[in-house]
């Protein structure tokens, strides 16, 4: 068969709520993100014939480990069936990391934030190249199962379904980064699967 994932960016963390930028440093979820990454464990398990087929993949980044263990709840899964991976961590935004988007404006007023891509300014960050190669590499694994939950990050998340679909610079950095929803990726198309909040 064809490998089928699903890819689910971690719940609403502290540093989202308070516009802060976060790369590979880490805040916990709210509340509101306790209660996404709980929903969409549980649409997947509606999805799933059989959780135990399964394999979970994740960013070993706080976040994604507390959105990770949510979902597995959600499956009836134990927690020490999730294979860490450190090619799912978020880009890096070196010396930009924690720093508040307004707070970054206005030490740097050149920064256009209608052009998706411009954490890639950040001092010392991670550039496209590298995650773009974090990204293939994984996809081309042969070592990853053939049907894989993956919980990782806003922006490596866009660049793993950029590399899978095969999507041009523009469209890969344009697309969204949603914590209420998750995307299958089956046979090269890309489905986002939106989940309901209690």
């Amino acid at each position: 068969m064809s490998r089928l994932i699903y890819l689910l960016r971690h719940g609403q963390t502290r540093y989202n709520a308070e516009l802060r930028l976060q790369g590979r440093c880490n805040s916990d979820l709210t509340a509101k993100g306790e209660a996404q990454a709980t929903a969409m464990g549980a649409r997947l398990r509606d999805l799933l014939d059989d959780a135990t087929r399964w394999t979970l993949y994740a960013s070993p980044l706080g976040r994604a480990r507390q959105t990770a263990h949510l979902v597995c709840q959600q499956l009836g899964l134990d927690s020490d069936r999730i294979v860490w991976d450190e090619r799912l961590v978020e880009l890096g935004m070196g010396e930009w990391e924690s720093r508040r988007v307004p707070e970054l404006l206005a030490a740097h007023p050149e920064l256009d934030l209608e052009q998706p891509d411009w954490y890639l300014q950040a001092p010392d960050g991670e550039t496209f190249q590298s995650i773009q190669r974090r990204a293939r590499a994984w996809l081309q694994d042969e070592r990853i199962a053939e049907r894989a939950i993956v919980v990782s990050h806003g922006l490596f998340g866009a660049m793993l379904r950029g590399a899978y679909a095969d999507l041009d610079y523009t469209t890969t950095w344009l697309q969204e980064l949603p914590q209420d929803a998750f995307y299958q990726l089956q046979d090269g198309h890309i489905t986002r699967i939106a989940c309901q909040l209690p």
